[in-house]
């Protein structure tokens, strides 16, 4: 088959060419990947991987070979999955991990769901946001377009903080009810903070964090030190908190959830890029360049 390989060398650390077919095992299925999307951690991130290995995670394609255990959907099922190996012509992916794709929806738009819309969603659950509210930071990339929404949909009251006044174009019509650049214009404390840029921007952002209120560190985008003045992180009354993220335990539950969401028209896959994915280097460069508003999803051959 076809993959997209990891080579230190290689423009992006990454050249399309064969690698040898996925064996799954006996808890997983066989997909044919029609669509895959990147993450920008995962494109920034791709040389540190060891080489030859293939590359990415989101990917919605139709099951070939159903898992060996019985469980999970049958061959011929359209889905979306979340594992490694995605950027591939095959993968093998555990079948908890993988959700049957609504007729609603299409295969590349649920390919944008998985890393970014997990990650929103299962943040959010970490505390009760109806009527409160919430802060997303770096608002315009995939997981906090995804936040926005789902925070909306869940009654907060969501502030979307970006870059530049051009990165806030459209946040308002998915649900924000701020769109501010930075954190200027916050005037009253927020109860849960999903932060995607860290640095000097989350020291700020804590300060505005009511008391039990918690921040939630998703990304590093800003890729600067985030330094706290000595008893800066002191707070009087019920405790705030600080915690990371990195659940991606059984996610087809929740995986279905978002495709829910999507098939009823409550959640915009948000794919400000799409292409072939012979088009990698320059998917990859939109990405990180922030020219990319949401999700970049690319199209895979199949296989000859």
């Amino acid at each position: 088959m076809l993959a997209l390989i990891v080579t230190p060398d290689a423009p992006g650390s990454l050249r399309l060419g064969p690698a040898p077919d996925p064996e799954p095992q006996p808890h997983q299925l066989l997909l044919a990947v029609h669509h895959f999307s990147l993450n920008r951690g995962e494109v920034a991130f791709a040389g540190r991987r060891p080489a030859g290995t293939v590359h990415g995670y989101d990917a919605a394609g139709i099951v070939v070979r159903a898992a060996a255990d019985g469980s999970g959907p049958a061959a011929g099922t359209r889905v979306a999955a979340f594992g490694a190996g995605a950027w591939a012509q095959r993968m093998a992916v555990d079948s908890t991990a993988v959700a049957e794709v609504p007729d609603q929806v299409d295969l590349a738009d649920a390919a944008a769901l998985p890393m970014a819309g997990l990650t929103a969603l299962r943040t959010l659950r970490t505390r009760d946001i109806l009527g409160r509210r919430v802060l997303v930071t770096g608002a315009a990339g995939g997981v906090g377009r995804y936040a926005v929404q789902l925070a909306a949909l869940g009654g907060a009251h969501v502030i979307a903080s970006v870059g530049s006044p051009a990165r806030g174009e459209g946040l308002a019509e998915l649900g924000a009810h701020e769109v501010v650049v930075g954190l200027e214009g916050i005037d009253r404390q927020v109860d849960l903070i999903l932060d995607n840029v860290g640095g000097p921007q989350l020291v700020a952002a804590w300060q505005l964090l009511a008391p039990g209120g918690s921040v939630q560190n998703i990304g590093w985008a800003s890729g600067e030190p985030a330094v706290f003045e000595p008893y800066s992180l002191f707070s009087i009354g019920p405790a705030k908190t600080m915690s990371t993220f990195g659940d991606v335990h059984e996610v087809g539950p929740d995986l279905a959830t978002l495709l829910g969401f999507a098939a009823a028209g409550r959640l915009s896959p948000e794919i400000g890029w799409r292409g072939p994915w012979g088009r990698i280097a320059e998917a990859a460069q939109a990405l990180l360049e922030r020219r990319v508003a949401g999700k970049a999803v690319l199209d895979v051959t199949p296989p000859a």
